[in-house]
């Protein structure tokens, strides 16, 4: 067995479609109508088809589940976010980008129908970044909570 997409259920597929393409850089690699498979195995689904298929009410915004990215350059996202045409929601109302003890950079906001995404560095950029730093690798370790020998492999390469 083996898992191929996600489905988030949406209120308007053009705006959803729109929007993972234009910020995510996600493709449409069929499109159904009410059905649109795009790259990375997300797959968007009109609520009232879903409804359909379900027969059950949708709750939107459960808070329950993510979306995760990976982009290193978090800050020119962060603009990227801020240019777009989009109201975006932040989760981190105080800071829209916040930096766990780990030290990863992460950014949370909702797409359009409330479902979470977040977009971090790699911990492998991370870990990059804080040896850069001046850390050692015990330090870099530790901090990143990497074993110590694939951070001793990133110092060899």
């Amino acid at each position: 067995m083996k898992l191929k997409n996600i489905l988030f259920v949406v209120d308007d597929i053009e705006i959803s479609k729109s929007f993972y393409k234009e910020l995510f850089g996600l493709v449409v690699l069929s499109d159904f109508g009410e059905n649109v498979i795009m790259t990375e195995g997300l797959v968007l689904q009109e609520k009232k088809l879903w409804k359909k298929f379900i027969d059950k009410e949708v709750v939107p915004g459960g808070n329950d589940a993510e979306l995760y990215f990976e982009e290193n350059n978090i800050d020119r996202f962060l603009e990227k976010l801020e240019k777009s045409s989009y109201q975006i929601e932040y989760l981190n109302k105080c800071n829209k980008c916040i930096e766990h003890d780990w030290g990863q950079k992460v950014i949370r906001l909702y797409d359009p129908d409330k479902h979470i995404i977040e977009v971090g560095e790699s911990l492998e950029y991370v870990a990059r970044r804080f040896l850069k730093s001046g850390m050692t690798v015990e330090q870099v370790a530790t901090k990143t909570q990497l074993p110590l020998s694939q951070v001793e492999l990133m110092v060899q390469e």
